[in-house]
């Protein structure tokens, strides 16, 4: 069996970590975790120490995209075959992880996308920002040609090429529609199955007003550069 690896960023998540990891533990037993702790200031790290949990633990609050693919280094490192993004706050629902990794291997696919969309079950996001995915879905289509119906979901499976490349570059943050852009662009194969979501079960987003802002205008222009680069 090919090695499997699931990537939990988490900055303070000490409400929602331990049913994350045990959701992973359950229902998707072939994987191997690593919790990738942003320097958390809520007692992450502390929980995680006593229930013994596989943790790396960043020295400064470095932000998603840093963490994120220190979690693709370490896959790159100790030789994993595939590797996925779980969200530490418990919205990401493992039960779909075996799936996913049977349908990469039997398709030979180096991209699959978990997205809520495709069949319309489970949290959906709220309103304002399902507008601005429906955005993204238009933008890649228009950059690639491709129909991303879920560009913003971090329930995304690599192979060990795409691995690679995400180990050394990597967007800072607010990274998905980007680095779907780079990974079509390049030529992958990119899919998507249906998955449900679910609402964040403690703490709040690190997206505010203003941070939205500043993401409906970086990432599209990001998306732009990633499609002229490529």
């Amino acid at each position: 069996m090919k090695k499997r690896l699931v990537i939990i960023p988490a900055f303070n998540e000490v409400g929602s970590i331990e049913r994350t990891v045990e959701d992973i533990k359950k229902n998707a037993p072939s994987f191997d975790y690593v919790i990738i702790n942003d320097h958390s200031m809520d007692g992450t790290k502390e929980l995680c120490d006593r229930l013994g949990y596989n943790m790396v633990t960043l020295s400064i609050n470095s932000g998603i995209g840093a963490a994120v693919q220190t979690g693709y280094l370490y896959g790159h490192r100790f030789g994993y075959d595939y590797a996925i993004q779980i969200d530490g706050d418990g919205q990401h629902d493992a039960k779909f992880l075996e799936k996913m990794a049977d349908v990469m291997e039997a398709e030979e696919i180096n991209m699959l996308i978990g997205s809520r969309f495709i069949e319309g079950e489970g949290f959906q996001s709220t309103g304002l920002r399902r507008v601005g995915i429906h955005f993204f879905t238009w933008l890649i289509r228009l950059l690639t040609g491709k129909t991303i119906t879920d560009p913003t979901s971090g329930m995304r499976m690599v192979d060990k090429e795409v691995m690679h490349m995400f180990a050394n570059d990597y967007p800072k943050d607010y990274p998905e529609p980007e680095t779907a852009v780079t990974v079509l662009k390049r030529g992958f194969v990119v899919k998507e199955i249906p998955v449900e979501m679910k609402a964040r079960e403690s703490g709040k987003s690190s997206i505010s007003f203003k941070k939205s802002i500043y993401y409906m205008i970086k990432v599209p222009l990001a998306c732009i550069m990633a499609a002229i680069g490529d």
